[in-house]
């Protein structure tokens, strides 16, 4: 049976009638929430650390900025719209102290609460809503009238209006434009990272390069492989992301499809299934997450270590230069990269 999608008619915006909505962060997600809340009639403030960027920005945009702590305390519903490493110390030494009875946390991903690293206040609501996109791409759809579509989650529900509010923020959002689904915070935690990990940015990412290397290390020109293996990837990708597998083997050859249906189960198989298998059972049991947390308090040693090899692959020098002769792409060059080809 398919899955309730929540819709324009489900939600009420009426539920923050008088409340004051406070948005932690003005980053990607930050900023097109603020936006499209205040645009949809909601009263909503910022809360930045002393010292933000992103100030300026965030007052520019018409929104008065408060330090952390502050915004917390003149807010009923609260977003936590920063990154996961971080989440823990604001929350114990900014949101936390001063949190009240009948107000409301809202989380964009729920590592934080489904993991522990956070402890929530025993007399508040908790809940999520995760739009299935980048901000910059939720504001634009907002503007044009659209929306995207979003997942919704209660943690904690003290006050029976917990859901409530988490479909009036998907609305305030415009994701009850698109369609929203309910799932819980363990369920979007952990199949989020699965995707990232096995297939989305680890998978992928290693399956690129893996492919280049094929090729490259066979005799055949980098710049073949970096089209063969990496260019083209946008082409299929976007055949699947508008008409799924079925419609993107209807859209290539018919060569290319034999290739795919023979080769392609040899290539991802059982061996890769049950790594994949394994990398879940990681995230499942929280070691992923205490992994983390212990890179991440550590000073990222092997997390920076890891990023500059991968910069340093020939893959990335290949593809810089290769870019260069295409007027029509916008150019995104990390730093870090150089800017010679050899």
């Amino acid at each position: 049976m398919p899955a309730k999608v929540y819709t324009d008619k489900d939600a009420n915006l009426g539920v923050f009638k008088n409340k004051t909505l406070a948005i932690l962060g003005y980053g990607s997600q930050g900023h097109a929430h603020a936006l499209n809340l205040k645009d949809s009639g909601c009263k909503v403030i910022i809360g930045l650390y002393p010292g933000s960027k992103s100030k300026a920005v965030a007052e520019q945009h018409g929104f008065k900025v408060y330090d952390t702590a502050e915004a917390v305390r003149r807010a009923d519903v609260i977003m936590v719209g920063l990154p996961d490493m971080k989440q823990a110390s604001v929350y114990k030494n900014d949101i936390l102290p001063n949190l009240a009875k009948g107000k409301t946390l809202l989380f964009s991903h729920g590592l934080s609460v489904h993991f522990g690293l956070v402890k929530l206040h025993k007399d508040i609501d908790c809940i999520m809503v995760a739009p299935k996109g980048p901000g910059h791409m939720v504001r634009r759809l907002y503007a044009e009238g659209k929306g995207m579509p979003a997942l919704i989650a209660v943690a904690q529900d003290k006050s029976k209006t917990a859901k409530q509010q988490a479909l009036a923020w998907a609305k305030g959002i415009g994701s009850t434009r698109a369609g929203v689904l309910q799932t819980s915070f363990k369920e979007e935690t952990e199949t989020d990272l699965f995707g990232e990990q096995a297939v989305l940015c680890g998978g992928a990412s290693a399956l690129v390069q893996a492919g280049f290397e094929t090729l490259v290390e066979a005799g055949y020109q980098p710049e073949m492989a970096y089209f063969e293996c990496l260019h083209e990837l946008k082409l299929i990708c976007d055949l699947m992301y508008e008409s799924g597998i079925a419609g993107m083997r209807f859209s290539i050859s018919e060569t290319a499809k034999y290739g795919d249906i023979t080769r392609g189960p040899r290539v991802v198989n059982k061996a890769t299934k049950k790594e994949m298998k394994k990398i879940l059972g990681e995230i499942q049991s929280g070691k992923f997450t205490r992994e983390w947390v212990r890179e991440y308090k550590g000073g990222l040693k092997k997390y920076n270590k890891l990023l500059k090899q991968g910069e340093k692959h020939k893959i990335e020098k290949t593809g810089l230069y290769l870019r260069s002769m295409m007027p029509w792409m916008t150019k995104k060059n990390i730093k870090g990269v150089q800017a010679s080809y050899s």
